[in-house]
């Protein structure tokens, strides 16, 4: 739902500003006020192309801004800006955004239908979903089977993909996977931190002479040096009170010694020169090189890498059983997709003709009692709603041949045709929630009763969704539960259009000046007095 409207320097709007409620709103003015600008500016939001010649003369940008609640109740800030020279900007929530990114986000909040306008409606896939909501659960469940179905049928493809259907090519990666498993398996690999244990070892037996003499020259220097000299150190404290701290920790510290002489001859018992087992180490970690060219760069690489072979090798040796266990799936997931698009078909097809029936009876309400639609089902490729096409036809008169909705009969004629739709849509809860319904020309070429029957199906679709309608009929404004008026004025020589919602005896004025030019004539006010009363709403 739109919120919140803000307007600058776009043609002859220097400011407008509307805070617009749920319901039904009339936008009305004289010729030229500047009424369709509000509808422009809309279209800005949706993502029409925008053209430079659109920003107030003298000014360096036109800006538009919208403010949504869309249908989970959040609330959204789109925004356009059109410079006077260069390209436009987009923004979403305060943030730059593409054109597309705004598009996109606008189709979800608004359905604009006026001449060369963004027309949600014409688009096939949203003619189908509109049937598909008409016909009500039969079409829904067919769909979520035919759905299921489809995403089976992909799944199986994708695996049939996988396993590669080329025999020769397969023979090959046979081949190549039995060679890489045997010289895996031959180099016996177990543990990951295999490489890192035998570095420490390689460095010890590389250097065991010399480490060797190391230890012992340690040992021989501390047994007779510095663990005599500690003896006699103690002898010189002689137990005396007042030394009894400082005896107590050379006590320590001899006791330390005493383990690090034990300790360096442990390590010279070990430090064995052994060149045999240096050389098998040393072979060993170049295999793990060899193979962390080929698998990896460690030895959990290699492992991970020999693992999934091995499962490679075992799918692939299984192949032409696998193969045709998902052929034969294939054809079932075939027959389920062709029943279930079979069965959505039937369910569009039973409802392609009350609803047309429906929407060609709202027609003759709306001044166009020659006209019909028709919803032509054909056959199409399959895709995510099925394999049918969809199409909208109209024969806006007696005599022509249809055509698509989306390419015959006028701007009026179109949007009066789509108002058709979603009034006719609205008795199945086909109206898309959260998104405003605007609405331009939808009145063109009607008056009278004709004119009030189309602001009665505004009102009546206006329940349940927000509608916004630029009139020049008082009968449709009438219906309104807001009325919003454009005029242009003179602004320090400028010509200016504003923009301000009207009640009480201001909106009967307006009516009045719509029904017969001029506001003070009391014929017409009384006119519109009593339009307003038989629409219900307060004058």
């Amino acid at each position: 739902m739109l919120q919140e409207l803000r307007v600058t320097d776009l043609g002859i709007i220097d400011e407008l500003h509307l805070v617009i409620g749920p319901g039904l709103t009339a936008i009305t003015g004289e010729t030229g006020a500047g009424k369709t600008l509000i509808t422009g500016a809309l279209a800005l939001l949706a993502g029409e192309r925008a053209d430079a010649g659109i920003v107030r003369d003298g000014a360096s940008e036109a800006r538009v801004e919208g403010r949504f609640e869309n249908a989970d109740g959040e609330e959204v800030v789109l925004a356009r800006v059109v410079p006077a020279t260069g390209r436009s900007r987009a923004y979403v929530d305060g943030r730059l955004a593409t054109a597309a990114e705004l598009s996109a986000h606008a189709m979800e909040l608004l359905d604009l239908h006026a001449q060369h306008a963004h027309q949600a409606l014409l688009e096939p896939a949203a003619q189908r979903r509109i049937l598909d909501t008409y016909a009500g659960p039969p079409a829904e469940t067919a769909l979520d089977e035919y759905r299921s179905a489809r995403a089976r049928l992909n799944d199986i493809d994708r695996e049939l993909e996988a396993l590669g259907g080329d025999t020769r090519m397969r023979a090959r990666e046979i081949s190549l996977l039995e060679f890489q498993i045997t010289e895996l398996t031959a180099a016996d690999l177990d543990d990951p931190d295999e490489d890192r244990t035998l570095d420490v070892e390689e460095q010890q037996l590389a250097d065991a002479v010399g480490l060797r003499e190391a230890v012992a020259q340690a040992r021989t220097l501390i047994d007779g040096g510095v663990a005599d000299g500690i003896g006699e150190a103690l002898a010189a404290l002689g137990h005396r009170d007042p030394l009894a701290a400082v005896e107590a920790r050379v006590r320590s510290l001899q006791a330390e010694v005493s383990d690090i002489t034990h300790e360096l001859r442990a390590h010279h018992e070990l430090l064995v020169d052994d060149p045999e087992r240096l050389d098998a180490i040393r072979v060993r970690r170049q295999l793990f090189r060899d193979l962390g060219r080929k698998y990896g760069v460690d030895l959990n690489e290699v492992i991970a890498f020999r693992d999934e072979a091995v499962e490679r090798l075992a799918l692939l040796r299984g192949h032409d059983e696998r193969v045709a266990a998902l052929e034969a799936a294939r054809e079932e997931a075939l027959v389920a997709v062709d029943l279930a698009a079979g069965r959505l078909r039937a369910a569009r097809t039973a409802a392609a003709e009350p609803l047309a029936a429906a929407v060609t009876e709202q027609l003759a309400e709306l001044a166009m009692p020659g006209a019909w639609i028709g919803i032509e089902i054909a056959p199409g490729e399959f895709g995510d709603d099925g394999a049918d096409e969809v199409t909208m036809v109209l024969a806006a008169n007696p005599g022509e041949p249809p055509g698509p909705l989306a390419k015959v009969a006028s701007g009026g004629e179109r949007s009066r045709a789509l108002l058709a739709v979603r009034v006719a849509a609205q008795t199945r809860g086909a109206v898309p929630a959260g998104r405003a319904l605007v609405f331009d020309e939808v009145d063109a070429g009607v008056g009278g009763e004709a004119g009030a029957a189309v602001g009665v199906a505004l009102a009546g679709l206006a329940e349940t969704a927000q509608v916004l309608c630029v009139t020049h009929l008082a009968q449709v404004a009438a219906c309104a539960q807001t009325q919003v008026v454009v005029r242009k004025g003179d602004v320090e020589g400028r010509t200016v259009a504003r923009a301000m919602i009207v009640d009480g005896e201001d909106r009967v004025g307006e009516l009045s000046r719509m029904l017969a030019g001029v506001e003070e004539s009391d014929h017409a006010r009384r006119h519109a007095a009593e339009l307003l009363a038989r629409s219900g709403a307060r004058a």
